[in-house]
């Protein structure tokens, strides 16, 4: 019974529950450890995002006959004229774009009020068993909207303390230029034989894994919000960089970050004009049909294949967990985790046909 996956797997849960609950029980005494992890996590994951940004260009560079070092400097000038180009063009933009947006929030607020209390008052004139209903749901609909209003506040306090530590940035993603080629050798020295061989096929998939979804999403993303600025400007829709950047932004949560982005828009368009809504809507339904039909299968391809069903459970279970940052990184924690197990199961495969081939072999010569 002790060599069945099941009984394995069960032991290994076992003991994972309870290393997780000696580790909470203990949880003081790691105290330390916890502030050193908050403090370099934001410029550590701005640092891993940029590292797969930019590795492509430094291969090309190296290919080229390029050293190092001067493939390096070149990355962080090329990183420095983009940023100040993109200050210089769209920044005076949404500077604009925000004082009118502050200007005329006073005003929003007071027609979305309106709105709202429209709504109520049409409710009170269905049935009673739909009313019920409608209240119940508003209910669920307002505990989703607070648990996500705390998880954005926390995420934009952690964000403009991380600005102050930003200056970390530069130096993860130098040591990952310079010496990522090493991580995998360092990791795998300490196994050897057929488990080293393992180890290295395994954290090459999950390199493989991060660069995909890093580079394909942040591609990905980008195309929608380019489509949305373009459908917005051409519909004549208030703020439009803004809410086209915001999109841009929230198409980086997998599946439900469109639903998200388009709710504003449908909000500034209905109150700059009531049929604005349908126009916001086609703009928002085009740009996904083309991203889901066209951009993404061939950025990405089905190099994470999760189904979708799986994409929504996962992100609603990381944002209950773990606010903003849980559905933000859920996604491709779960394809890494995922690897890790494919090869699992793979090794545990070749073992068992091994273990067959050598059974067959030892009845041949009997």
């Amino acid at each position: 019974m002790t060599n069945k996956v099941w009984f394995q797997a069960g032991i290994g849960i076992i003991l994972a529950l309870i290393i997780i609950r000696l580790f909470i029980e203990v949880k003081d005494m790691f105290f330390p450890l916890f502030v050193v992890i908050q403090t370099i996590f934001l410029p550590l994951l701005i640092g891993g995002v940029l590292f797969y940004l930019t590795r492509p260009i430094l291969r090309f560079l190296e290919k080229k006959g390029w050293a190092r070092w001067t493939s390096m400097l070149a990355i962080f000038a090329a990183l420095a004229l983009v940023i100040w180009v993109t200050s210089s063009i769209v920044g005076p933009a949404v500077t604009k774009q925000v004082n009118s947006l502050v200007k005329d929030a006073p005003s929003i607020t007071a027609q979305v009020e309106d709105m709202v209390d429209y709504i109520v008052d049409q409710k009170n004139r269905l049935p009673k068993s739909i009313e019920k209903s409608i209240d119940d749901q508003s209910a669920k609909v307002g505990q989703i909207t607070s648990k996500f209003g705390s998880g954005l506040l926390a995420f934009i306090q952690s964000f403009f303390q991380g600005l102050f530590l930003l200056i970390l940035v530069p130096f993860f993603l130098v040591y990952m230029l310079k010496d990522h080629e090493k991580f995998a050798p360092f990791i795998a020295k300490f196994f050897s034989g057929e488990r080293k061989t393992w180890i290295r096929k395994t954290l090459h998939d999950i390199d493989h894994t991060l660069k995909a979804y890093i580079q394909g999403q942040l591609l990905v993303s980008f195309a929608v919000g380019i489509m949305l600025l373009i459908g917005y400007l051409i519909i004549g829709l208030d703020y439009a960089l803004l809410l086209a950047l915001f999109g841009m932004f929230m198409n980086v949560i997998p599946f439900l970050g469109p639903y998200i982005a388009v709710v504003p828009a449908l909000i500034i368009g209905y109150i700059q004009a009531p049929e604005m809504v349908i126009w916001v809507a086609i703009i928002m339904l085009v740009a996904q049909q083309i991203e889901s039909n066209f951009i993404t299968p061939n950025v990405m391809g089905r190099s994470l294949d999760i189904h979708p069903l799986t994409v929504i459970t996962i992100i609603l279970a990381a944002g209950n967990i773990a606010g903003l940052w849980g559905i933000i990184l859920a996604i491709p924690t779960y394809a890494v985790i995922k690897t890790i197990l494919k090869n699992i199961y793979a090794r545990r495969e070749e073992i068992k046909d091994a273990a067959t081939m050598d059974v067959k072999k030892e009845e041949e010569l009997i």
